[in-house]
This record gives C-alpha cells, structure tokens and sequence, in this order.
C-alpha cells in the first residue's frame, strides 16, 4: 500500500557554528505542477540548486517557499571599510569645501552606502568554505525531509475523509438503486392516470400503453449509471491504496462520479430518486474540493 500525501506542510530546521547560527524555512501550500523558490544570502546560490534538486526528488505537486538566514556571530568578520572610495569622496569633499575634513566630516562620508560594510567579507567567505556549506546542505536536508512528513500528515488526514465519502457515495448509490427498482411501476401508474383523464372513450388500447410504458421504463432506467458509479469506488479506493501522486487522477474522478449523479437526477421519475441523486452531488463535491489537495 502506497503513502498518500497532501500538499501543505511547514518545517523548521535551525543551527548554530563557530561562526554564527543559521535557521531553514520550508513552507509548502497546493499547486497544480511543482514550483520552488529559494531565498538565501548573497553568494550561496550552490545551495538554492540543491533545495530545487531535493524537492524533486521528494515532491511531484506543490508550490514551495524556501529560506535561508545566516546571522553571523559577533566579531566574525567585523566591519570591512573601502578605504579607496573613502579617500575618493574625501579628496572631492576637500576640494569643493577648501579645507581639511575634520573628524565630524569623515564619519559622515562613512555614512554613505559602500563605504562602510558589516558581515558581507565573512558570508563571502562562508560560502566559500567547504565544511559551512555542507552544514548548511545537510540542514536544508533535514527541513526536506520534514516538510515531506508534514505533507504526508495531511494526506494520513485525507485518506480518512476520501475514503468516509466513497463509503457515503457507496451507500447513497444503493439507496438509489433501491429506488431506481420502483421506477417502471411509478411510471406506469403515472402513464394510467394521465391516459384515464385524457382518453376517457378508451381508444388507447392495452398493448400501445404497454409498449409506451416500456419506452418511458427505458429511458429512466439508471442501472448503467448506478453501474458505473460503483466502478468509480472502487477506481477511487485503489488510487487511495496506491498512494501519491494521485491528486489529478481523483480530481478526475470526481469529475466522472458527478457526470453519472447529474444523468441520474435527469433519468429520475421520482422526487425520491432526485433527492437521493442531489445528496450524490452534495458528496462528490466534497469529494472533489477535498481531491485538490492531494499531491
């Protein structure tokens, strides 16, 4: 028996080094074909194709969100200053103003974007280093790993809602089958009475009603549909046996199982046969709504 899995999940994996601590996000909600973005710092885009290539592996449907945040420790880096872009601006300063720059006039310069850069010499390093990498891959792994246990709690939860309704469909069919098997007498008591108000010299004779009563037998006879809805629950209940992915083969389904409630309520010569045929409808669209969300 396979494993059905849903599409929503959450992970959270954290870390911490030498040189700071790290934490992965990995979030996942439902889509119709499998999209991954990746957020991560400048420099770790090795990181960013291993995610997508552990996605694909682990998931066939699903739109995923995954982050990456370093926060580097203190002192791991420290303060990188361009001195060359500060002397630029303050050699431009000096000769606009006509004077030295005091003490006051440098700190402002070092203000300006570029001048002054905190921790970005030490991610460039970190991604650089071999060991901090696979710490990180090995992290990314496991919030992987854990989104796909999520995912599989929530298909756990789905089996047991599919399976509740292909039971109630199973059991609304054979009401309607019971039903369906008054149907040739309840027209023909129908076909009486209209013929009783509407040929009252008797013209109609016995063997041209019977034949009529047939015909209209026939065109309500909804065993073919009662049939193939019973074929339906059993294709659902293998594909939720089988396991994911299966999500667009049960919507299908779903689908297959409406268009045969909508013919049986069309065949109905019964207000008890529609009701029945209407709470087929009303289940196999929660069927369906609860079919998108298997992968």
């Amino acid at each position: 028996m396979g494993i059905l899995s849903g599409m929503t999940g959450f992970a959270r994996v954290t870390g911490e080094e030498g040189w700071g601590a790290w934490a992965w996000e990995a979030k996942s909600v439902n889509g119709r074909s499998l999209d991954v973005r990746v957020n991560y710092p400048p420099g770790f885009d090795a990181l960013e194709r291993e995610v997508k290539a552990m996605a694909i592996e682990r998931f066939n449907r699903g739109s995923l969100q995954v982050s990456l945040r370093i926060d580097m420790a203190s002192g791991a880096g420290g303060v990188v200053i361009d001195h060359a872009l500060l002397g630029t601006l303050a050699d431009a300063a000096r000769k606009a103003l006509g004077t030295d720059m005091t003490p006051e006039a440098i700190a402002t310069l070092m203000t300006l974007k570029g001048v002054v850069e905190t921790g970005s010499s030490s991610l460039r390093d970190l991604a650089a280093d071999e060991a901090a990498m696979a710490v990180l891959s090995a992290g990314a792994r496991t919030a992987m790993d854990q989104l796909a246990g999520g995912r599989r709690a929530e298909g756990a939860s789905l089996l047991a809602i599919l399976s509740g309704h292909l039971d109630e469909i199973e059991s609304l069919s054979a009401e309607a089958a019971t039903i369906a098997a008054t149907q040739p007498g309840l027209i023909k008591t129908k076909l009486q009475k209209q013929l009783e108000e509407l040929d009252r010299e008797g013209r109609v004779d016995a063997e041209r009603f019977a034949a009529e009563a047939a015909l209209s037998a026939a065109r309500a006879d909804v065993r073919e549909e009662l049939d193939r809805l019973g074929a339906h629950v059993k294709s659902g209940r293998d594909l939720l046996k089988a396991g994911s992915p299966a999500g667009r083969k049960i919507d299908f389904l779903a689908q297959e199982l409406n268009r045969e409630a909508n013919t049986l309520c069309s065949k109905s010569a019964s207000l008890d046969l529609t009701n029945a045929g209407l709470g087929l409808k009303g289940v196999i669209d929660q069927f369906k709504e609860q079919s998108a969300n298997v992968e």
